[in-house]
């Protein structure tokens, strides 16, 4: 399975994951919904604007629902986890009880390492298959360090230009 670096963070970046079968099938929920509740009246039904009121809040949980599956499923790919079987825990799982789990037990997200291209988790500090430096580390204690840090914030050790891969 290939991995590619996301470039992209935060809501946008995740919004961005879930597959367009999934946005096909929150559009054909939401508007499902919104049928029924305006043009299949049942007797003794309130009036017109709680009607509307109702589907439009029942085909937006609804439509929320099937994008959160959709989010699942390609998470879970990402993250090195069976999208199979976490798909079907966040469907099968009744009260969203599954959803809770999934986020709650999810893997972080891994990375490919730049030298030999292998699956590698956030937070490494050498590649467990090339021992490829994937980036600088404290000299005294190895914690990872951001390339901005002066001081380690684990041990506070200076951080020299040496900690820092590719400088020499």
């Amino acid at each position: 399975m290939e991995l590619k670096n996301e470039t992209k963070s935060g809501f946008s970046g995740e919004v961005s994951i879930i597959p367009m079968w999934a946005w096909i099938l929150a559009v054909i929920g939401f508007t499902a919904l919104q049928v029924v509740a305006q043009v299949i009246p049942q007797p003794g039904d309130p009036t017109h604007f709680v009607r509307a009121l109702m589907g439009l809040l029942v085909g937006a949980v609804v439509a929320c629902y099937l994008l959160l599956i959709g989010y699942v499923t390609r998470d879970a790919r990402r993250r090195g986890m069976s999208p199979v079987l976490w798909t079907l825990v966040a469907i099968l799982v009744p009260n969203a009880l599954g959803m809770v789990l999934y986020f709650i037990l999810r893997q972080p997200i891994r990375r490919a390492c730049p030298q030999c291209g292998s699956f590698v988790q956030s937070g490494f500090n050498f590649c467990p298959h090339c021992s490829h430096k994937l980036g600088p580390s404290c000299p005294k204690c190895q914690h990872m360090v951001t390339a901005t840090d002066v001081y380690c914030p684990y041990c506070a050790t200076p951080v020299t230009t040496a900690a820092r891969p590719g400088a020499a």
